[in-house]
């Protein structure tokens, strides 16, 4: 159906539901939706936000003669851990056929649990009778196809999520990464992902890769090396801003999104700022005196 939301001009929910998972979840707005729309339009009457698959929703998208930008799942999350797997596949398959057909759609896949597309897949064939689990122990990511209309971007409401998604994003060959700072809770640097080396052995405080998600480059740091940059990693492409809005929402510092904003101009990255959400007055804001 056609959406309010800035970036893109459909939505499309052959899945909806979902559980909170972190920050960011606290004031769900799909949430609302859903139980405003209680028992009907396939949200369930005794539990209009369980993760349910609309089989019937499938070929939407195929109905779209004008070429659009679809957010899938805008009412819930593609990668949540009661989505079967089969799902998962039948969906990026009929992007993968729209992509084929070339009827221009783009495809814009919003999650906060990439680390669902690194679990482990069966193989198709595998027989549980025979006890064949662990045939294939490859990646979700790479049975799955990833066309060119097919973008993937992670949430990062803060820099501890950040830090948690944007790593696992930078894994997954989507044509195009994005991540989308929304609602934002606190400052996010970009340039500064810190992700735990691990089995490095060192005397002193543990070492750390920090990734600047901007510009693909990886550095090493511990107490007492400073490696030179490497580039190991295709950079995110797009980075999405927004304060939070509606019933009790939480206030975002200008500082904030303004930082953000530089970091993406100095790397010539997209900024899209979506909305400073919900006022408050600075004697409101915790050690802020002036904006």
């Amino acid at each position: 159906m056609p959406t309010k939301i800035e970036w893109a001009e459909e939505t499309w929910n052959p899945i909806t539901g979902c559980d909170p998972i972190s920050e960011g979840c606290a004031n769900c707005y799909a949430r609302r939706m859903a139980t405003r729309l209680r028992g009907r339009y396939g949200y369930p009457a005794d539990d209009p936000f369980r993760v349910t698959f609309h089989p019937e929703r499938l070929s939407q998208p195929e109905r779209w003669k004008k070429p659009r930008m679809i957010f899938v799942c805008s009412m819930g999350d593609l990668f949540h851990e009661h989505i079967d797997n089969e799902w998962i596949k039948r969906i990026f398959g009929e992007i993968a056929m729209s992509n084929y057909h070339k009827r221009g759609h783009t495809f814009m896949v919003l999650t906060k649990r990439p680390e669902r597309l690194l679990e482990n897949d069966f193989e198709e064939d595998a027989d549980p009778d025979n006890g064949d689990y662990c045939c294939d122990t490859a990646p979700l990511y790479k049975h799955l196809p990833w066309p060119k209309n097919l973008f993937l971007g992670v949430s990062a409401e803060n820099r501890q999520r950040a830090e948690e998604r944007i790593p696992i994003l930078l894994q997954i060959p989507a044509a195009v990464r994005f991540v989308s700072v929304e609602p934002m809770l606190g400052p996010v640097d970009l340039t500064r992902i810190s992700v735990p080396t691990g089995g490095m052995q060192v005397v002193g405080p543990p070492s750390f890769r920090h990734i600047d998600a901007l510009t693909g480059y990886e550095y090493i740091l511990d107490h007492k090396l400073r490696g030179a940059g490497t580039k190991r990693h295709q950079p995110i492409d797009w980075v999405f801003c927004g304060g939070e809005s509606g019933p009790g929402a939480r206030p975002m510092r200008p500082d904030w999104a303004r930082s953000l904003r530089d970091q993406c101009v100095d790397a010539g990255v997209p900024f899209f700022f979506k909305q400073w959400g919900q006022y408050c007055y600075p004697d409101q804001m915790p050690g802020c005196h002036r904006w």
